[in-house]
């Protein structure tokens, strides 16, 4: 399920002003009615005529820099390439991938041989046009995935939904006749999902009708569906209550251990795992709700959020533990710690091959990957043969059930990523690279670490010109998130070299808390009551770029989307005088309603409930449509977002667009009709929507190069 996803009700509430900022951090409390909740109405006639309007403004102002066609045409090339390393996910003997590009902008679901694959130019079979399906059924059709039933792989089950949004639609697959069931399973169009047990069954979790979704939109029941019979008909095997975020039912298809799963999503970090018995009651496996749960082969493993104490054993936050599941469901409790944190180190991932398991450690948010076997009394550890010693590193297993062979991935801000393939306990060999799509050689990775308001050192990554001198003048784009204990760890992106670092810009993301990068106490240290903490870090980060001579005030600009458009949303509102330009993507901004907003709901563990007056009081110092001012003075603002974000409610860019814009602010405002939540349903929109947003920023930061 999605990190961040109820249809809105429209009603009017009262509203909370601000006092001037720099007073207090605890704005008043003064009952007004909300002007633009109007703007909440998705597709109505009024919203609509008034996004299109600011639609054209702001493509007016932005194209008409010398720079924006050819900008956008570069980024479009880039992401059509057909040099881009295509992922591929091993079913059988085959190698499977979905791809985008010029020939194909909604894309083709396809497979290769490993031999085949292993060669410059891959030969591809087709097995799904989806520019076809959405042309012969004249549908706005983007790929949601696909799940495919072992051991032979000729069933699939494929998600498919209108413009991105995130409630899709199931239909079954057959690969060996290239179309789509006559009568087979199809789900209709909601947020949910199905799931193979068998050739004639499948888990569906689904809007089943009148309170079947709970109140953050996502399935409440799952039933096992027959073959051949209704939907109406399939039989319940486990149901949540309606303030649960979601529930779903899994199966286990791991040779020999085949079995099934029910999960219960209280909320994010509560949780709930059951064993689905052939008959009877689900069993519960009971360990701490804020765990989070796997069950691998004979091993149940625990990634711990909070201390656990078993017998006389305190295990800690953020260490991985395992046991056998078996003798624990027989009410054994003899845990093995796989991973223990440091002060710099958090797990970010683990997995297992046929006979090993592999741990992925961030130390310092740089990857480190270490391998375990499983033995009789312990689990012997080593490191992997060839792992790079710099960089980005992500690795899986190529076959876990058959093979110890693994996918390695290999990146940083200025290297393209590398796909290397081996087997443990030999040395990879390089699969894939990608092309240097900019020009790296005169830019240079640094890692830096600023100190926050309560002296928390937060690190920071900075590209920028090799011997950059210190004249405080360079226009800087700083990125941050921090929500959600996601990470933001170096990547290769072209799109940021070709449309900044190589113009002369200096591109810096900060790893502010709130995020992953050191596990859950990262997290844990900005969350409700302390979400200010991730605004003090960033902040803490851009007066930091200023005493080191790098920028200024007038040459920096910030981006966020999602959690992060809340942050910038708070950096513009609580910090105008650190920055110039922002650019606010699909955000959360009136955190007064966000939870009665499509998915807000379910992030109410995360930012707290605004019904709770003694909640409100906190939230309402983090919410950036509340303190908005008719009399200060802030940076220029780009606010971004996608008509058919189903996660994000468009209402939050809208609404703050349009308070700003009747008190006189520098804001324009763009809103894809389509995209979903990553705010673009194919590579052309994905190019525009860069373009506008790179474009804008050199206008505000480099006006000598983008008139």
């Amino acid at each position: 399920m999605s990190r961040l996803g109820i249809a809105f009700t429209i009603g009017w509430i009262f509203m909370t002003l601000t006092p001037p900022l720099g007073l207090t951090d605890e704005p008043s409390v003064v009952a007004t009615d909300d002007p633009y909740l109007w703007l909440e109405e998705v597709e109505g006639d009024k919203a609509l005529d008034w996004v299109r309007k600011r639609n054209g403004q702001s493509t007016e102002l932005i194209q008409s820099a010398s720079t924006f066609k050819q900008l956008e045409s570069d980024l479009l090339e880039i992401l059509d390439s057909d040099q881009r390393i295509p992922a591929v996910q091993k079913r059988g003997e085959y190698y499977y991938n979905f791809w985008r590009n010029g020939e194909h902008p909604r894309g083709v679901w396809r497979r290769t041989t490993m031999d085949e694959y292993r060669k410059e130019d891959p030969k591809w079979d087709i097995i799904l046009d989806l520019d076809q399906v959405a042309k012969d059924e004249n549908e706005n059709w983007v790929w949601g995935g696909v799940s495919m039933l072992r051991p032979d792989y000729d069933l699939a089950l494929v998600d498919l939904s209108r413009g991105g949004a995130d409630a899709t639609v199931t239909r079954e697959f057959d690969v060996n006749q290239r179309a789509f069931v006559q009568d087979g399973f199809s789900r209709p169009e909601a947020k949910g999902g199905m799931e193979w047990i068998d050739r004639d069954t499948v888990f569906i979790q689904t809007d089943f009708g009148e309170g079947t979704m709970t109140e953050s939109g996502y399935p409440r029941l799952a039933k096992k569906w027959k073959r051949g019979t209704p939907m109406e008909s399939a039989t319940l095997v486990f149901a949540g209550q309606p303030t649960d975020m979601s529930i779903g039912a899994s199966h286990d298809d791991t040779p020999g251990y085949e079995r099934n799963f029910a999960y219960r999503s209280i909320a994010f970090y509560n949780n709930e795992l059951f064993l689905l018995p052939d008959s009877g009651e689900p069993i519960q496996i009971e360990v701490p709700n804020s765990a989070g749960k796997r069950v691998v082969r004979d091993w149940l493993l625990l990634e711990l959020r909070e201390p656990y104490t078993v017998g006389e054993i305190q295990y800690a936050a953020g260490s991985l533990i395992v046991t056998n599941i078996n003798d624990f469901l027989k009410g054994e409790r003899d845990f093995v710690v796989l991973f223990e944190p440091t002060d710099s180190t958090a797990l970010s991932g683990f997995g297992f091959t046929k006979d090993y398991a592999y741990l992925n450690i961030l130390e310092d948010v740089k990857n480190r990957i270490q391998i375990l076997k499983p033995t009789d009394d312990d689990w012997q550890r080593m490191p992997l043969v060839g792992a790079p010693q710099f960089g980005t590193v992500g690795i899986r297993a190529v076959d876990s059930d058959e093979s110890n062979e693994y996918f390695l991935t290999t990146t940083d801000y200025l290297t393209p990523t590398t796909l290397l393939m081996g087997e443990i306990g030999s040395q990879p060999e390089t699969l894939k690279s990608l092309p240097a799509f900019f020009d790296a050689s005169q830019l240079e990775i640094k890692q830096h670490f600023a100190t926050s308001k309560d002296g928390t050192k937060v690190p920071y990554f900075m590209v920028a010109q090799k011997d950059l001198a210190t004249t405080g003048d360079h226009p800087t784009l700083l990125y941050g998130y921090g929500g959600f204990e996601i990470s933001l760890q170096p990547s290769y992106s072209a799109s940021v070299g070709r449309a900044w670092t190589t113009q002369g810009g200096v591109y810096v993301v900060a790893n502010i808390r709130g995020g992953g990068e050191y596990g859950p106490r990262w997290h844990q240290a900005a969350l409700k009551e302390n979400r200010v903490r991730a605004y003090e870090d960033f902040a803490a980060v851009a007066k930091d770029l200023f005493d080191r001579g790098i920028t200024s005030p007038q040459k920096l600009g910030i981006q966020g989307g999602s959690n992060g458009g809340l942050l910038v949303g708070n950096m513009v509102t609580r910090y105008p005088e650190l920055m110039a330009a922002a650019v606010c993507q699909v955000p959360l901004l009136d955190m007064r309603r966000y939870h009665k907003l499509l998915a807000g709901a379910s992030w109410m563990a995360e930012y707290g409930d605004p019904d709770d007056p003694e909640q409100w009081k906190f939230i309402q110092t983090f919410s950036p449509y509340q303190r908005v001012q008719p009399e200060t003075k802030y940076p220029s603002v780009l606010f971004m977002t996608s008509t058919r974000d189903d996660r994000v409610h468009p209402g939050h860019a809208r609404k703050m667009m349009a308070l700003m814009e009747s008190q006189g602010h520098d804001v324009i405002y763009y809103e894809n009709i389509e995209g979903g939540h990553g705010g673009a349903a194919n590579n052309a929109q994905r190019a525009r929507m860069q373009a506008l947003a790179y474009t804008y920023l050199q206008q505000k930061l480099m006006t000598d190069r983008s008139q």
